[in-house]
């Protein structure tokens, strides 16, 4: 089998690979390196069966040729974070959106077995009820939200009218080892494990009592594989680790002094998968507890050596636009 991954280079793309090479994959990885880094394939070098092709999915034209001959596509690929979004709009509607777009009409052409894409639990904004399940109201509250829902509606509907087999996972707040280390303000995992490795308190909004679904990034892995290898196509389903777990019980487990910096507009104090779906059709159960992702951590903790330390100072600048745009609404 050949797989294609875009975003291969990636946080949970690189996962993927890991996975899919292990199962006897020839694997493509497409990668324009914005967030990706080299680094997180380089236990792979070397592999006959890995080629990674340095390209944007932006630009259909260059990445055609990538596509032959391929059977499955894991499209990974994407700008993410709230507060970039917010500022640059054009820079994810063009990736999140139109690359998507790209990418299945590439899929499409190849006549692929299958495609599974990385949709957002963000497309639920501040549900009505917990566990969340599909049938919820989508409420995107910010760019990165909307473009991922648009992208999973691109690709639900190429499903549609040109029966391509598709299927999208509706991730709820991933985390594990080669998470993001960019300079962009974003996911709790990255700014709390610089913070630590800097001895600098936590950075918790508001009381910390919010609750997360926080899913281990093997666990969405298995999720993605598995969904590509089963029959069922053109559904979606939530991918979470069937439980909630508050950021006090995360700063307990990581071990450090917490500060408080202000609550923020359009974000939920709950995210909580509804995970009946995927357990019914695929038989996909998270297997990963919190307490043993949070140690599989710890002892990677250097990779986050090069993160920015985030400070409640440097918080505030860079999230002024989060307040501005999507407060008192």
């Amino acid at each position: 089998m050949i797989s294609l991954v875009t975003g291969g280079c990636g946080f949970i793309g690189s996962h993927i690979v890991d996975r899919l090479l292990a199962e006897g994959h020839e694997v493509r990885v497409i990668d324009n390196f914005t967030t990706g880094r080299p680094e997180n394939l380089k236990h792979q070098e070397g592999s006959p069966n890995l080629t990674i092709y340095q390209k944007d999915i932006r630009n259909r034209e260059d990445i055609v040729p990538v596509f032959e001959g391929v059977d499955y596509v894991f499209h990974m690929a994407a700008l993410a974070d709230i507060v970039p979004s917010i500022q640059k709009p054009w820079e994810y509607y063009s990736s999140n959106v139109l690359g998507t777009y790209n990418v299945v009409e590439c899929a499409r052409e190849a006549d692929i077995k299958k495609l599974v894409y990385a949709a957002s639990s963000s497309c639920y904004g501040i549900p009505d009820s917990y566990p969340t399940d599909e049938n919820a109201d989508i409420r995107p509250q910010y760019p990165y939200a909307l473009t991922k829902r648009l992208g999973e509606e691109t690709v639900l509907h190429w499903g549609q009218v040109y029966n391509l087999p598709v299927i999208t996972l509706r991730l709820f707040n991933v985390y594990g080892t080669r998470s993001r280390t960019s300079g962009t303000y974003g996911a709790v995992f990255g700014v709390f494990l610089a913070q630590k490795l800097a001895g600098k308190p936590f950075t918790v909004v508001g009381t910390g009592e919010q609750t997360r679904d926080f899913t281990y990034v093997t666990d969405v892995a298995d999720a993605f594989y598995t969904a590509a290898m089963s029959d069922i196509v053109n559904e979606t389903f939530n991918v979470g680790s069937g439980g909630t777990y508050s950021v006090n019980r995360l700063c307990e487990l990581l071990g450090g002094e917490v500060t408080h910096i202000p609550k923020r507009p359009g974000e939920p104090d709950c995210t909580y998968a509804n995970t009946e779906k995927i357990e019914k059709y695929l038989n996909w159960k998270a297997k990963v507890s919190l307490e043993e992702g949070v140690q599989k951590i710890l002892e990677n903790i250097d990779y986050w050596r090069e993160a920015p330390v985030w400070t409640p100072d440097t918080i505030d600048t860079a999230t002024k636009d989060w307040f501005k745009y999507l407060g008192d609404k």
